[in-house]
């Protein structure tokens, strides 16, 4: 499940503005669900030590919309970040560096709940460039619905590696630096694999079908493509595509990995 779509101009122009109608939209309705919210946690305070069973229904309803309000605040900021990755401010990085954050961000999450993780980078794997916050929430994404889809434990295995393809002259070929996410979790049923990538479709109950949107979008925008093969009982991969930058670009290799080492995860 991978490729890229070619867009004309006037396509990209009428989605870019679409993107912003209704990115300004869902900024107004998410300020207003803010203001409900906290005037139930307001009204809830009034009822924070209730008397009677009238009092405890009350609460407990108040609590339930403050619940539903926090969703609505959370899938509203979800859309807004998938309908404006456009723009990015890219620099270089290494894959290792910006894996090994992520991976030590999960891995004491992961072992509470019997998850080993492993990150195998090849030697030598050419720089990419990259909008690094945007990346690093598309592999966390990627990272943690693999965490989930393994509740009883097992294996998250990530893999740097990089391939060589041919263009369409037949004397050129492109290089990608390729990151595979593998689990050994329960597997995606057949039927979900080719409505995986498409907004507000999701299998969860208290999901909302925009993260693989939004990690989608984000790969496309950095040239890339990302693509999932799956099994039942046995897991599944994501293959994650980046364009490889060229050596005359990358200037002193050594100098940008120190730098990339010292910075912090991002939150």
């Amino acid at each position: 499940m991978s490729g890229s779509a070619a867009y004309d101009e006037p396509s990209v122009r009428q989605y870019t503005e679409l993107a912003e109608v209704a990115g300004g939209f869902i900024h107004e309705i998410k300020n207003r669900v803010g203001t409900l919210s906290l005037n139930l946690q307001l009204l809830g305070e009034d009822f924070e030590n209730p008397e009677t069973p009238r009092e405890r229904r009350a609460l407990e309803r108040i609590t339930r919309l403050q619940g539903e309000c926090q969703k609505l605040v959370d899938l509203a900021s979800d859309f807004l970040r998938f309908a404006r990755v456009h723009d990015l401010t890219m620099e270089l990085a290494t894959l290792d560096s910006v894996v090994s954050r992520n991976v030590d961000f999960l891995a004491p999450t992961a072992r509470d709940k019997n998850i080993e993780i492993g990150w195998l980078p090849a030697p030598d794997l050419p720089l990419v460039n990259i909008q690094r916050d945007l990346f690093e929430q598309c592999l966390l994404n990627l990272m943690l619905n693999a965490e989930q889809a393994m509740p009883e434990g097992g294996t998250l295995t990530l893999i740097g590696r990089w391939e060589e393809t041919k263009t369409h002259q037949a004397e050129d070929s492109a290089l990608w630096v390729c990151l595979d996410v593998i689990d050994t979790g329960y597997g995606i049923p057949p039927e979900q694999m080719p409505k995986l990538f498409r907004p507000f479709h999701t299998t969860k109950t208290n999901g909302h079908g925009l993260g693989l949107a939004i990690t989608r979008k984000i790969i496309t925008a950095h040239g890339g493509t990302i693509e999932v093969q799956s099994e039942i009982g046995r897991g599944t991969k994501f293959t994650i595509r980046l364009p490889a930058t060229k050596a005359e670009e990358t200037g002193d290799r050594k100098q940008e990995t120190e730098k990339e080492r010292n910075f912090p995860l991002s939150s």
